[in-house]
């Protein structure tokens, strides 16, 4: 019987590698990757832990090389739902008493596991299957994720720390219980560790979990289950299935153990939901917890005082890396005229020599956007842009699909701040610049502010102090995350808690303390050491 106050590990952030030439870690990653790409492999759903493949199979290709196949899948019916989450509900009481500290060891192994002998074929699962280059796959599936892990233990073990005072003869004590019934993680394709994070926060912290990873994301979620469970994850903590959405819905809404969703993906997805979990308000034994991050409209302005290169530098990098299919990628900048000019040519002259190509060539920077559906949205903007008289397409604008889904970094000037591509989320490699005079600062932190529902990320660009300090109070409610001459990606777990509010979700910032207390429900215990005998109080004395 364990009887010592335990203190974990001290987190520190995954050092991202370099990939240089000669590096060992870009001569692994290469031959991880021509490994991989040998094989055509089944991927199992996880049930219970028990490997299931049953159902029609479905190809799983590269977005970058569509002739190529690296494993099929198989899609799971209603049945299969409820397996889910019976086998959830039957882990739970052992997960849920299962000591802290024990639990934090699964997860504390999991990230050196993911941080020594599986970074390789994590990141060249990420690379291959979502079209990531070395770099944001290194940033993102080993480094994030990680971090995810190592500091979600940490925080943990500080809301387990927080205990209330004790008067005379009484012993005040809190405890955080997992929620009464199961969580259902609904995660994205183009974080996969965000799809480590959903589940896994929810499971650190004793609750159980039907997890639903995006489609294409599916070949580096199984790698993401086998650490796990080489790390000792019991069967039935976390139950990976692949399945659509409304037959996944169906069961798991409609579940009077439903006790919590953990969502990252698409505003109107979660709205629908939200409102789904409303209706069956009645079915459910607690009030479901809904945390969700969702989609953005994330903005750079640059005040008159401002560094061209330096704003342009961070157009180039906010708006492009991964294809900017990132839920922070600048796609709407505002660019004072005095300052146009030289951004532009910086800008145009860094797409310029942007290579494009599969992620196999590490020289290449862009690659392709994730599938057929998303290639043709994105792409529809552009060729609508290429019509209308009021905006200009000074670099990219080419697009091709018949070897991958390819499209050009591309970078319109409107001459209305209202443009389409100024209010709607593309995800995609858009970005529209609309020319300001400096001379009305202000107002044009107004329109910012008022051009778009969502409020996730955002950047200020400028010199002039008092200008930052305008834009920090003027655009508070704009994003969740807020930067100060940087670009409005490239969040960091321990440094900037990441989420937005208004359209962009619940803003309840994955990878710190606040996320993780959703997934508790409180109790507070009183013992009184001195129990009256008398109900009498002194009062009802006269003498």
């Amino acid at each position: 019987m364990a009887n010592a106050f335990f203190e974990v590990p001290i987190a520190v952030n995954e050092p991202v590698l370099s990939y240089a030439p000669g590096s060992p870690e870009k001569a692994a990653l290469k031959a991880m990757m021509a490994e991989l790409k040998s094989q055509t492999i089944e991927v199992p759903m996880t049930v219970g832990g028990e490997k299931i493949f049953e159902g029609k199979k479905y190809a799983i290709r590269p977005p970058h090389e569509i002739s190529h196949t690296l494993g099929w899948h198989t899609k799971a019916g209603s049945k299969l739902v409820k397996q889910a989450i019976d086998a959830a509900l039957a882990a739970k009481k052992n997960w849920e008493n299962m000591p802290w500290q024990e639990r934090a060891a699964i997860f504390l192994k999991a990230a050196d596991l993911l941080s020594g002998p599986y970074r390789a074929k994590m990141n060249a699962a990420t690379m291959l299957c979502q079209s990531k280059n070395a770099f944001q796959a290194e940033i993102d599936a080993v480094a994030e994720l990680c971090d995810f892990w190592r500091y979600n233990v940490q925080y943990m073990t500080e809301i387990y720390s927080q205990q209330p005072e004790s008067s005379q003869g009484v012993w005040n004590r809190m405890e955080y219980r997992a929620l009464e019934g199961f969580i259902f993680a609904l995660t994205p394709f183009n974080f996969t560790s965000i799809a480590g994070n959903l589940p896994g926060a929810p499971a650190l912290m004793g609750n159980v979990v039907v997890w639903k990873p995006a489609e294409s994301q599916i070949y580096s979620a199984n790698v993401i289950m086998e650490i796990l469970e080489e790390a000792g994850l019991p069967p039935g903590v976390i139950n990976l299935i692949f399945v659509d959405g409304p037959v996944a819905g169906d069961v798991i809404f409609s579940h009077p153990d439903f006790a919590g969703l953990h969502f990252t993906g698409s505003t109107g997805v979660f709205q629908h939901l939200w409102k789904t979990i409303g209706g069956n308000i009645a079915t459910y034994k607690s009030y479901p917890r809904i945390v969700g991050e969702t989609g953005g409209k994330d903005f750079v302005i640059a005040h008159s005082s401002a560094n061209a290169r330096q704003v342009a530098t961070a157009l180039s990098r906010g708006a492009f890396e991964f294809q900017g299919q990132k839920c922070s990628a600048a796609s709407r900048a505002y660019i004072p005229k005095n300052l146009w000019k030289d951004v532009k040519k910086y800008l145009v002259e860094d797409l310029a020599s942007m290579k494009m190509g599969s992620p196999e060539d590490f020289t290449n920077f862009i690659n392709a956007v994730i599938d057929e559906k998303a290639f043709d949205k994105i792409s529809s903007y552009i060729a609508k842009a290429k019509e209308d008289k009021d905006v200009e397409i000074i670099a990219g604008g080419k697009y091709n699909k018949s070897k991958g889904y390819f499209i050009e970094p591309t970078v319109i000037v409107a001459n209305d701040p209202k443009y389409v591509t100024m209010c709607e989320e593309i995800f995609g490699p858009i970005l529209t610049i609309y020319v300001y005079d400096g001379k009305k600062y202000e107002q044009t932190l107004e329109l910012l502010d008022s051009t778009s529902p969502y409020a996730l990320t955002g950047a200020i660009f400028a010199k002039d102090r008092q200008a930052v300090i305008t834009a920090t109070e003027k655009l508070r409610n704009s994003a969740g995350n807020f930067y100060i001459n940087d670009k409005p990606t490239g969040a960091v777990v321990g440094q900037q808690p990441f989420g937005g509010a208004r359209a962009s979700g619940t803003n309840d910032k994955a990878g710190s303390v606040w996320n993780l207390l959703r997934w508790v429900s409180p109790r507070a215990i009183k013992e009184n050491f001195l129990t009256p005998t008398d109900y009498r109080y002194p009062f009802l004395q006269e003498k």
